[in-house]
């Protein structure tokens, strides 16, 4: 045995740096998935030849970060299975300022519905999708020793996440303009959204696929293992190509395309292994990706 003077200490990890610390709080505040929920919107509004009104694009994101951070305050999360990805740590080690956060952002998302002549016209709609968010992980019954929520029916819960940003990046701007839902610049545009959030939200059952089993949770993984999972993401992305909004121009269209071949790469590679930033930073950033080619598309 070497003397304790020759044993070598472990050396401590360095801290990480500001610009690490400023990309983890922007990701896991759930700021960044705001912004793609924004970004959306304005692609909604671009695609139909007019701007995004800047108080509903205020409220869609002070309610995104509203309802994405209430999910990591409440208590009933503290009995959770615990996890070791960076993500999770750092929501525990910020609990205090996510809470002050997420009571902020409800406030400004309170004050800005309530500043909007046309947003309390929509309530009964609004209302049902917060009703689904809030309920989505919210604990309801109590089976079998455990708490169950929404997320927890069988195969429930990426239909549930890509009909609420559907229903809000599509529907609540044509309800907000008058458009009819089922008209043919709304229906298929919502078509397609819906498609490629689905696509996305398989992504995220990826990556929970051992949480999930253990907490007994049905997802497409678990039923139909990895691989599967991944061709239904990618021929949600095909069956989305095929739709569009009536009128729109060969470059809107194309617009639209890339996006859906980034996201197809993105759910052909997902790996329950894969680092937080995979998920929290390139897979969100897709939807990021989609408002930039719109947007682009209307700047040719």
């Amino acid at each position: 045995m070497k003397p304790a003077s020759h044993v070598r200490e472990p050396v401590p990890t360095p801290p990480p740096g500001w610009p690490r610390r400023a990309l983890d709080a922007v990701l896991y505040s759930s700021g960044w998935l705001s912004g793609a929920a924004l970004g959306l919107v304005g692609a909604t509004f671009l695609g139909w030849g007019a701007p995004l009104p800047g108080r509903l694009g205020a409220l869609i994101f002070a309610a995104t970060l509203f309802l994405y951070n209430l999910d990591s305050v409440l208590p009933y999360k503290h009995g959770q299975l615990p996890g070791a990805t960076r993500r999770k740590h750092w929501i525990r080690a910020h609990r205090p300022q996510l809470l002050v956060l997420t009571a902020a952002a409800g406030l400004v998302a309170t004050i800005l519905f309530l500043a909007d002549a046309r947003l309390p016209q929509l309530t009964p709609f609004l209302a049902h999708l917060g009703i689904i968010s809030v309920l989505y992980s919210m604990p309801l019954v109590r089976y079998r020793g455990r708490w169950r929520a929404l997320r927890d029916l069988p195969l429930l819960k990426v239909f549930l996440i890509a009909y609420v940003w559907a229903a809000v990046t599509v529907w609540v701007p044509a309800l907000y303009q008058g458009r009819p839902l089922g008209s043919a610049a709304v229906l298929p545009l919502f078509a397609h959204r819906f498609l490629f959030i689905l696509a996305l939200a398989l992504v995220f059952d990826i990556r929970d696929c051992t949480k999930d089993r253990l907490t007994g949770t049905r997802t497409f993984p678990g039923v139909l293992g990895i691989g599967a999972t991944k061709a239904l993401g990618v021929a949600a992305l095909t069956a989305a190509a095929l739709l569009g909004p009536a009128g729109a121009t060969t470059v809107h269209h194309a617009a639209l395309l890339l996006p859906l071949l980034l996201a197809a790469a993105v759910v052909w590679q997902a790996e329950e292994s894969r680092p937080d930033y995979y998920f929290a930073l390139l897979t969100d950033g897709v939807m990021v990706v989609q408002f930039l080619t719109v947007w682009g598309a209307e700047k040719w």
